[in-house]
């Protein structure tokens, strides 16, 4: 497996780039912005294909460079479902996985440090995000976080794994890089107590200032979803209502972008073509199904994914691989929903386009 742990100086920030190999699919998480030069360099060098970028939870301390690697490369961004910021390609809920060619990650619902704080497992080891810091736990005092569920999140999930699992924290402030449950359990000072109420009376007495970039980094985290806006006003923007209406006739077809962990928990829009967003360009390609649907069919396409980034993306792309008549629902099948489209939720009802 390829591993980097880049570190941020100015927010004590630890991010992470994960591939199966050179050459395959990565992922990363939690990128600073001021890094992202850097980390595009490193995968254009490792000759990676960026496919994920993961926020285990909304900064405060630091300003995210997910949406600018989203701009960069056209990745999925992915957040938990409880998360604030507006608009994010993919939400994950706890036990879902997130994939990257080879690699798969657990996402586990960690709160504590703020509401809608995820923890990733991966084989031998665990990003804990400000969950879980070597000889140290995340603050609990803003952004809804709370020192008993910060309790149950550590003790109830991330020290119930195996001993010799590695832990990779979100930040070290003390040139720290990696730790075991075992070491945790046993020497981090936070972790000596006996009940929730005691750990509780550490968290809620730390008296601990505001980070430094709070003011600005919250709001500009919350509001890095990517904009529908130049979709609208090139046309192929759709609303939800003008999609529903262009799916009752016979020149349309919804293409889902989807993963299929989405799909099964989530609403699906019955005969629509599953076609996942990381595999498009085998559906764009000559003989792929997008492309004969397109060109040969003559049917219009109209992507959708769960909130409209994706879809987007989706446009872009095809209108470079040669597709002209292709569309957008602005908002997603959320929107749809929201605008009275009809939905299914047993996945066998939708024709699927061979993804995965």
């Amino acid at each position: 497996m390829l591993f980097r742990q880049i570190f941020d100086s100015g927010s004590a920030t630890y991010t992470y780039l994960l591939a199966a190999r050179l050459g395959a699919e990565a992922l990363i998480i939690d990128p600073v912005l001021e890094k992202v030069e850097q980390y595009l360099r490193l995968i254009n060098e490792l000759d990676l294909k960026l496919v994920k970028a993961i926020d285990t939870h909304m900064h405060a301390d630091h300003v995210s460079g997910i949406g600018a690697l989203r701009d960069a490369t056209r990745c999925v961004t992915v957040m938990g479902q409880e998360s604030p910021t507006d608009v994010v390609s993919m939400r994950v809920r706890d036990g879902d996985w997130v994939e990257a060619g080879d690699l798969r990650l657990k996402a586990l619902h960690t709160p504590g440090h703020t509401a809608e704080s995820y923890s990733f497992v991966m084989d031998d080891r665990v990003f804990t995000g400000d969950a879980l810091f070597i000889r140290g736990t995340g603050r609990t005092d803003f952004q809804a976080g709370n020192s008993h569920e910060a309790y149950d999140s550590i003790f109830g999930k991330l020290l119930t794994l195996p001993d010799d699992t590695l832990i990779f924290p979100g930040h070290d402030y003390n040139g720290m890089t990696v730790s075991t449950v075992a070491e945790e359990r046993a020497f981090n000072p936070r972790l000596q107590v006996s009940s929730p109420e005691e750990y509780a009376k550490i968290m809620d007495n730390l008296a601990l200032p505001s980070p430094k970039m709070m003011d600005v980094a919250v709001p500009t985290n919350r509001a890095m979803g990517l904009s529908q806006e130049k979709g609208v006003k090139e046309g192929w923007g759709l609303s939800a209502g003008d999609a529903i209406a262009e799916a009752d006739g016979d020149g349309a077809l919804l293409v889902d972008l989807r993963e299929v962990s989405e799909r099964r928990h989530d609403a699906n829009i019955a005969g629509s073509v599953h076609a996942p967003y990381a595999a498009l360009d085998q559906y764009f390609r000559p003989g792929g199904l997008l492309q004969f649907e397109s060109t040969t069919g003559g049917k219009r396409l109209i992507f959708f994914c769960s909130y409209g980034e994706r879809s987007a993306m989706a446009v872009e792309a095809a209108k470079e691989a040669g597709l002209t008549d292709v569309a957008s629902v602005v908002g997603g099948i959320k929107a749809w929903m929201e605008a009275g489209g009809p939905v299914i939720y047993d996945e066998g009802a939708n024709q699927d386009g061979g993804g995965s």
